[in-house]
């Protein structure tokens, strides 16, 4: 039978910034185990925006603690290239949102977040190209920006081998296995692996592994579809990224001649083995209109295609990192409701740092645990948006 002194099961952002964190702790015996490839699930499909912006301090914490990675990726990880670009990060806000992103905007700062609120001229001498006819201002980070996400995963796995550590691609983990409430090992269609510390960090493909275990938190798969536009020439000048509550979009450029734009998480649910990886030609129009509402010269922007994700959302939208009561040795990073790639990197090092030292250290995760829905204890914060699907972006 193999062995590892922990076994992370998932290829994603969540799963290769944990094994890569290990392995750097010095676990060399480390194993990431993906059913398929580097970047299979929701993050090869991610909008991979970078920001700090949230209306509760942990998440945003959590960004913090990962934004170094994305500015400093050869000193602090030094395989690959997770492809950052700075582009800076507006949080508009219209005559009804502007308390609440006012609000947020204090509480970030009182946390060491470099944003500050801006008022809609400054808007546009920062990004002549926006339309702010409807806006009172917007939540603005500089440092801001997105990334790569299928180099940002693949960078983490190849330093994690570079470290001693094993990535294991096209094997899937079928059970958890448990003896006396304690993590023995793990199922895979490889055979076992005996192992005492197990971190389930698959996506929308958790369920069946935890639900057996007495698991109980709902993770629901949701479709996200994103379209990407051709820049017209006379807009190919830099663009800021936007999360725009007031139109109901997520906007942020690819490369210098594309815009992506989408709108959030589809109503219902869907078969993350099965769903459709396209886009519609509906949503396409949809966008389309909104990104002319806000960037007027992409109207002469025409479609390039795009893609859906899956992703899979809790109760109340934001992620599950626990050490599951009962099974000693057994964690877990699940239910990222399109909102973790940007905090992969720091959920990665707490999640090791817990693992190797007893207790997260560079954030604290008590209000990710799972029992916080039996509690009646969601995360909430004072300030929410409540603007439906795009307050996935939150």
């Amino acid at each position: 039978m193999k062995s590892a002194n922990a076994v992370v099961i998932g290829g994603g952002i969540l799963g290769t910034s944990t094994a890569f964190h290990l392995a750097d702790a010095g676990l060399s015996n480390a194993a990431l185990i993906e059913r398929k490839f580097i970047g299979a699930g929701a993050t090869g499909k991610s909008h991979s925006l970078v920001r700090m912006h949230y209306t509760n301090p942990y998440d945003a914490a959590l960004a913090q603690v990962s934004l170094p990675y994305f500015q400093h990726w050869n000193e602090l990880v030094g395989a690959g290239d997770c492809g950052f670009v700075q582009t800076g990060v507006f949080r508009f806000a219209n005559a009804r949102q502007e308390t609440k992103v006012r609000a947020n905007v204090d509480m970030l700062r009182e946390i060491g977040v470099n944003t500050w609120f801006v008022d809609p001229g400054e808007i546009q001498s920062i990004d002549p190209g926006l339309s702010v006819h409807d806006l009172t201002g917007a939540a603005w980070e500089p440092e801001s920006g997105y990334a790569d996400p299928l180099a940002t995963a693949n960078g983490f796995a190849r330093a994690t081998t570079e470290r001693g550590g094993r990535v294991q691609t096209g094997v899937t983990v079928t059970a958890i296995l448990s003896e006396k409430g304690r993590v023995i090992g793990v199922e895979t269609t490889d055979g076992k692996i005996a192992t005492d510390t197990v971190v389930v960090a698959n996506g929308s493909w958790a369920s069946p592994l935890l639900n057996p275990l007495g698991f109980d938190v709902p993770l629901v798969p949701k479709r996200v579809q994103i379209v990407a536009f051709r820049r017209p020439d006379l807009d190919r000048g830099p663009q800021t990224t936007l999360i725009d509550g007031a139109l109901g979009i997520v906007v942020r450029p690819e490369g210098d001649q594309d815009t992506l734009v989408a709108i959030g998480f589809d109503p219902d649910p869907v078969d993350p083995d099965t769903f459709d990886e396209s886009i519609e030609r509906d949503y396409i129009a949809t966008c389309r209109e909104r990104l002319i509402g806000r960037r007027p010269a992409m109207a002469g922007a025409p479609s390039r295609g795009g893609w859906s994700g899956v992703a899979p959302e809790t109760p109340d939208g934001h992620i599950v990192l626990d050490h599951l009561p009962g099974y000693d040795g057994l964690y877990v990073a699940v239910g990222c409701s399109g909102t973790n790639f940007k905090t992969g990197p720091g959920i990665g090092k707490c999640l090791a740092e817990w693992i190797t030292t007893g207790a997260p250290v560079s954030v604290d995760l008590h209000a990710f645990r799972a029992s916080r829905f039996a509690e009646g204890e969601p995360l909430v914060g004072p300030h929410e948006y409540g603007e439906g699907a795009v307050d996935v972006w939150r």
